[in-house]
């Protein structure tokens, strides 16, 4: 019997040995490369996922290089958002034009043209998608192909609203979503909150702060990513900024509510200090969390890490990818598709193309 239990461990082991011989390693697509141009900053605009079909927005610009270190973005010349769409699991992608009317160059204009929304939006749409950007709203019914908007944002009691894509649909009229507003009779980014809207879309509601407010002379805190934790929690990954002895330091840190969002308290880990790039945080089929974000270290590229206990504690960093040349990449989005695998979408560059693109990694979730 030993020795018939010890031969079918071994065929066993043969089996998944061969099993994952046969899997593909991570390997990276191209969702949008073009010379001369600079496509940047998923994070700033959204993804959205049915199985294999993924949309991701981005911000489409000219390349330009600059000579004091930033952005390689030509400033002088316009720029507009473009979303691509993989039908096949992020192997291969097609670019639109989302024609999402007043969205400017400017990250941090004030939008024209908003208007009210007449009628509840209904959450609870297989194909609904909804995108956050500065202090608008959008909505999408049909997989990102048409949206409807912008609906202004409230401020909450601030100059404005710096949101980004981050919500959960947890009803047929409710969405909490996970933005960042200007700092306190200031201009300056910023701090996380909490809202939501219990009526389709028709008002927003200031739920609570994620953290208090960072300091004025240099300090932000933006960009949340949020996972529902249990029946009344979230977890959130804010990216954070800010100088110290005269020092300045980035970093990405994890925010926990147990109250549905209204208070929310410091976790210790894991404080991630990659040098300024905000996080994608993705509730995995299997119930694991996946972890990814830019790392603008030398050697600069994207990593990631999973917890299995709700954020309790986190794999070991692995890197999934370390060819860039410097530091300006990054923004990542995840989403899983139909097979388990991850796909993680971000901005990118290295010897091979000087020109900012936007790239995609696929790779399986250490289980």
């Amino acid at each position: 019997m030993r020795y018939l239990l010890t031969s079918l461990l071994a065929t066993g082991l043969c089996i998944h040995s061969a099993l994952a011989a046969d899997a593909p390693a991570i390997h990276h697509t191209i969702v949008f490369q073009e010379e001369g141009r600079f496509a940047a900053w998923p994070a700033n605009h959204g993804i959205w996922s049915w199985d294999n079909e993924i949309v991701v927005g981005f911000v489409l610009a000219y390349h330009k290089l600059n000579p004091e270190g930033g952005h390689d973005i030509d400033r002088s010349r316009p720029s507009t958002v473009r979303q691509a769409r993989s039908l096949d699991g992020g192997e291969t992608w097609t670019v639109e034009d989302p024609k999402l009317p007043n969205v400017r160059r400017d990250e941090f204009a004030s939008q024209d043209g908003t208007k009210s929304l007449a009628s509840p939006i209904d959450f609870s749409s297989p194909d609904m998608a909804v995108k956050f950007y500065m202090g608008d709203v959008y909505y999408s019914g049909d997989r990102c192909r048409t949206w409807q908007g912008p609906y202004q944002l409230p401020t909450f009691g601030r100059s404005r609203l710096l949101a980004r894509t981050d919500y959960l649909i947890e009803g047929r009229d409710r969405i909490t979503a996970f933005v960042a507003a200007a700092k306190a009779e200031s201009e300056q980014e910023g701090q996380p909150l909490c809202i939501r809207t219990t009526d389709g879309g028709l008002t927003w509601n200031l739920v609570g702060w994620i953290g208090p407010q960072p300091p004025l002379n240099y300090g932000y805190a933006i960009m949340p990513a949020t996972v529902r934790v249990g029946e009344t929690g979230y977890l959130s990954m804010i990216r954070r900024g800010g100088a110290f002895d005269g020092e300045k330091r980035w970093w990405v840190e994890p925010w926990l509510s147990h109250d549905d969002g209204k208070s929310w308290y410091l976790l210790d880990q894991p404080q991630i200090s990659n040098g300024g790039n905000p996080a994608t945080l993705t509730r995995l089929r299997n119930g694991n969390l996946a972890l990814a974000y830019g790392w603008r270290h030398s050697p600069y590229g994207i990593r990631t890490r999973i917890s299995q206990n709700d954020g309790q504690s986190w794999s070991n960093e692995r890197s999934i990818r370390s060819d860039a040349t410097g530091w300006d990449i990054g923004y990542p989005r995840t989403v899983q598709r139909a097979d388990g695998k991850c796909v993680t979408i971000y901005y990118y560059y290295n010897d091979n193309s000087p020109e900012r693109y936007i790239a995609c990694t696929i790779w399986t979730p250490e289980s």
